[in-house]
């Protein structure tokens, strides 16, 4: 369960962010809105990158502003450009980089690498230079780096919007495949056919709150 009790957050004068109020238990929940709408802000408060200015969020209970290191056990974060992300010379070394902090013997850490990169469609790319991987394969690292650690909720940040059409199929297919709660935010509508709900935000505030059908129906029309 992630809430949002009366959620805002401004940077200086300027209101990103205004009483916003969700429960999402879901297991796919997207954000959408224009460019400035603030869905991104309220994506990264889900595991403490951002903290809000008032009101609090809750994962399961834990409060990210008091309990981020338990938070971040529990969600991971996908951001829109993979790089950032990226850390270690090789695909192999980048999972495993992420299982240090487990205190995983090395060998273990490998071996869960490999493993991870088989399961999201990078097989045998364990050696490869990360820097050298397709944009769309970068993405799948990146996801498995997170997914390496089993967190409970994942959170997409615009995952899909350097990919071609290709990579965007390809990851919207692993993340379809998840157990994971998922929260995506994304301007790419047609990935959201199967979600279980999706919340619009315009100028910082929620504006619908429904099934993909209607809450994009509105949104599109709020465009227009």
């Amino acid at each position: 369960m992630i809430e949002f009790d009366g959620v805002g957050h401004s940077y200086g004068e300027h209101t990103v962010l205004d009483d916003v109020r969700l429960r999402l238990d879901e297991r796919r929940v997207a954000f959408v809105g224009a460019n400035g709408s603030g869905k991104s802000t309220l994506a990264r408060m889900i595991n403490g990158l951002v903290l809000p200015t008032r009101g609090r969020v809750l994962v399961d209970g834990l409060d990210p502003a008091r309990d981020g290191k338990r938070v971040r056990n529990r969600v991971g974060f996908v951001f829109t450009n993979p790089d950032s992300q990226i850390v270690m010379p090789t695909a192999g070394e980048d999972v495993a980089f992420s299982l240090r902090r487990k205190g995983i013997p090395k060998a273990e850490r490998e071996r869960r690498a490999a493993e991870a990169l088989a399961e999201h469609g990078l097989a045998g790319y364990a050696e490869h230079p990360a820097q050298q991987l397709s944009g769309g394969q970068k993405q799948l690292l990146a996801l498995c780096a997170m997914l390496v650690l089993e967190p409970d909720v994942l959170v997409c940040d615009e995952p899909t919007t350097l990919l071609d059409l290709r990579n965007k199929r390809r990851f919207a297919e692993r993340l379809r495949g998840l157990e994971q709660q998922v929260v995506l935010v994304t301007h790419d509508l047609e990935l959201l056919d199967d979600f279980d709900r999706v919340v619009v935000l315009d100028e910082g505030r929620v504006v619908a709150d429904d099934e993909p059908d209607e809450a994009l129906r509105y949104y599109r029309e709020l465009v227009v």
